[in-house]
């Protein structure tokens, strides 16, 4: 009889999403679309939907951590992510755990505020991510608004979203993917990555009316899978890009709104 198939396994330490598109549930899907065997640590319980996030609760900070190391207990993961953290507390979860001993990379999505405009971190956290969460991360992924609280000004150019990745390097030591996809007047949707010597450029046209939910969950999920097969930074980052370009291509419709497709890919 052969034997089963090893999947490569990796963590997502974030929030759920009772919609069903962003959170947890986007990390597992695109996680599975990938090949990879996703493991979780629940860190918020949230009412939600595309429309608006009604309600969150979190997970006590004891119970995350004790999902953490069950994990890794037995399904040790090759990469790992965040998502929601919202508070303080969950954050030292992750520094404290991550700042011993030798870990898998950590890709850092810096959740900060939903699509729909509520608060994901609160205020008093956002100091704490930036001294000393992002400086054990491999990655950290924000989008515009995000990228704008991490370096303190505004943004509107894709110069100013090289600038932008730069300066997130030099302050908190890890690769950035500034993602400048709410950039107005561009005639594609650009990211720029720079892990100190290397800066992409990577391009997708925009997908004409459709607006979606979770984009930044799956993006930063995608990274994590490809690093969990093994590859690079650099590459696991362009072919994430490729991966959300095609969920957000194939989109499909459940009730009123438009859901990412999170199907097989070819890469």
């Amino acid at each position: 009889m052969s034997q089963p198939t090893q999947y490569p396994i990796a963590l997502t330490i974030a929030g759920s999403d009772s919609g069903g598109g962003a959170g947890v549930q986007a990390d597992l899907k695109t996680f599975t679309a990938l090949g990879v065997h996703g493991t979780t640590a629940i860190t918020c319980i949230t009412a939600q939907n595309p429309r608006a996030v009604t309600g969150i609760q979190p997970i006590r900070a004891d119970l995350v951590q004790k999902q953490i190391e069950a994990v890794f207990a037995e399904l040790r993961p090759a990469a790992v992510k965040t998502g929601m953290l919202h508070s303080a507390d969950l954050i030292r979860v992750v520094v404290e755990f991550f700042a011993h001993d030798r870990r898998p990379p950590l890709i850092v999505d810096p959740v900060m505020v939903a699509t729909s405009g509520a608060v994901l971190l609160k205020p008093g956290a956002i100091r704490l991510l930036q001294e000393q969460l992002l400086p054990l991360a491999a990655l950290v992924t924000p989008n515009l608004d995000e990228a704008e609280i991490l370096v303190g000004r505004k943004l509107q150019t894709v110069a100013d979203l090289e600038a932008a990745a730069r300066e997130i390097h030099r302050l908190f030591g890890c690769a950035a993917l500034v993602k400048g996809g709410h950039l107005r007047n561009l005639p594609a949707a650009t990211d720029i990555f720079f892990d100190g010597r290397k800066m992409l450029r990577l391009v997708a046209p925009f997908v004409q009316g459709v607006s979606t939910h979770g984009t930044g969950c799956t993006y930063s999920a995608a990274i994590t899978a490809f690093l969990a097969r093994g590859e690079t930074l650099p590459r696991a980052v362009a072919a994430a890009k490729r991966y959300i370009t095609h969920a957000i291509r194939g989109s499909y419709h459940a009730g009123r709104h438009t859901v990412l497709q999170h199907g097989p890919t070819r890469h």
